[in-house]
């Protein structure tokens, strides 16, 4: 049996899939929970020995000889978390992460010190935004000068991963685009950005390197370590909305994949640099080649979640609960922003129940809203890439929330597209495994593309694919725009 295999670095667990590519089946999955440091004033943040804690965990729940015929390897991992390492590779702090907004402040000094918004657009492709990675280097600097002093390595989270596994020190383009410290039209690093934030950051950043390119070979350390076979690849990784893409198969215009994890995403490829930041639009690199123009909320799944929590229900008893309220909730909104908000840019955004009275004052009314307010974030998204361009013919649904039927339905009536659910719901472990493939093949010689990867490998399930339905559109058109209108009258008080 010869397989690859693909790890996924996500906020909540790390996952790593072993992938038969000659059969075209999954050998085993294991999965390790992550603890998360929450703080009120908008801290996230965790530990990176906890990163490698969990990696390690994983292998060791996988038998000695499916580790053997493990022949490439691929990371995926949470965007924009920042992981500083002294010259040892120690952590000198903790990794904060994508959905950390304490760094609002900083963010606002970058952006004044390049000359404004466009300025920052012109160098970044995007804002410079709390959950971008450059601001959190200047809050190391402001708020932990010792640690700062010792800073030698900055690295995402899947390039820790990566250099646990290889020793070596590099970035893709993909996630390095996620950075606000890249320029992606250029695909270089900015000298601008980084002398904004310290003259120091432009000599410790790491090499950058192609998608089709191999991050380095499993030293014998890590072979010891995590029980897996030194020298074989390690290639690029790449962000988890990255390696999404490449499992879902949108590595070709056309397609959109919206994930519904813990954030929310909606992304598609395109062969140039399509962005517009300030609608929420960031304009990044993709990891197989061309470009990945990206909405994400930062708050999805997690409102309902807590929702869930609170009306002490199991995820099929709080689908049947929401599935009792009609379309539109009888007039009851959620603003679901726990995490404050990207997409709006509100860092100090909080989440509110909006639109109840005595009549529809229900358990069922709040826990459809909870759903349905994921869904109107993303369809501000759909509407600004069809100005771009985009003709999406359907969205590949992705992530905690495509498991509910009810959740694909409210998606599809929302957004007004066919939404089709691929077969395997690891999509970021997936992309990551297929990228491995990818570098294994070019390294034996063979002529391989993505494209063709995704489509031998990528499958849909055609029986769990649902059609927008024409009697709830009518209802969501008007609750769509009722929701801009509240944006409207908080945004003052979040921003």
């Amino acid at each position: 049996m010869n397989t690859v295999a693909g790890i996924d670095l996500g906020t909540q667990s790390l996952k790593i899939v072993v992938y038969d590519y000659e059969n075209h089946s999954e050998v085993i999955k294991t999965s390790e929970k992550i603890d998360i440091i929450a703080e009120n004033n908008g801290t996230r943040e965790q530990k990176a020995e906890w990163f490698k804690k969990a990696m390690s965990s994983c292998f060791a729940k996988i038998p000695s000889e499916i580790r053997s015929s493990i022949k490439a390897l691929g990371v995926s991992g949470q965007q924009h978390g920042f992981v500083p390492l002294d010259k040892n590779g120690n952590a000198v702090y903790n990794v904060k992460l994508w959905n950390d907004t304490s760094t609002a402040e900083e963010c606002k000094k970058i952006t004044e010190t390049l000359g404004g918004e466009q300025k920052a657009i012109a160098e970044a492709g995007n804002l410079i935004m709390p959950g971008f990675t450059a601001g959190k280097i200047l809050w190391l600097k402001l708020h932990k000068p010792e640690a700062f002093e010792k800073l030698h390595y900055i690295m995402l989270p899947h390039d820790y991963l990566n250099y646990l596994l290889t020793g070596e020190y590099v970035m893709e383009y993909g996630d390095a685009s996620g950075t606000a410290l890249f320029n992606p039209v250029r695909r270089t690093w900015s000298k601008k950005i980084c002398d904004a934030i310290d003259s120091s950051l432009y000599s410790k950043l790491p090499e950058l390197i192609g998608s089709d390119k191999t991050c380095g070979l499993v030293t014998a350390e890590a072979a010891a370590e995590f029980g897996i076979t030194e020298g074989i690849p390690v290639s690029s990784g790449g962000g988890d909305n990255m390696m999404g893409a490449i499992g879902t198969g949108t590595v070709a215009p056309g397609v959109l994949t919206m994930s519904m994890g813990t954030s929310g995403t909606l992304y598609g490829y395109s062969d140039s640099f399509v962005a517009d930041p300030v609608q929420g639009i960031s304009g990044f690199c993709s990891s197989s080649g061309g470009y990945l123009p990206l909405l994400c909320t930062m708050n999805c799944t997690v409102v309902t979640e807590f929702t869930r929590s609170l009306f002490g229900l199991d995820v099929k008893e709080f689908d049947a609960v929401a599935e009792k309220a009609a379309p539109g909730c009888d007039g009851v909104f959620i603003l679901p922003y726990l995490n404050g908000e990207r997409s709006p840019n509100f860092p100090h955004g909080k989440c509110s129940v909006q639109g109840l009275t005595a009549g529809n004052y229900t358990k069922e009314n709040i826990c459809r809203a909870a759903m349905e307010s994921a869904v109107f974030a993303m369809k501000g998204g759909l509407e600004h890439f069809s100005k771009l361009g985009f003709k999406a013919k359907e969205i590949r649904l992705i992530g905690g929330g495509a498991k509910s039927r009810l959740w694909r339905q409210i998606a599809a009536d929302i957004m007004n597209l066919p939404v089709v659910l691929p077969a395997y719901d690891e999509a970021a472990a997936l992309g990551a495994a297929l990228q491995a493939l990818y570098v294994l093949l070019a390294g034996k010689g063979q002529q391989v593309s993505f494209a063709e990867l995704c489509k031998e490998h990528v499958k849909i399930k055609d029986d769990m694919s649902v059609l927008p339905n024409p009697a709830n559109q009518e209802v969501y058109a008007q609750r769509y725009s009722d929701y801009q209108t509240l944006i409207g009258c908080v945004e003052k008080l979040y921003r």
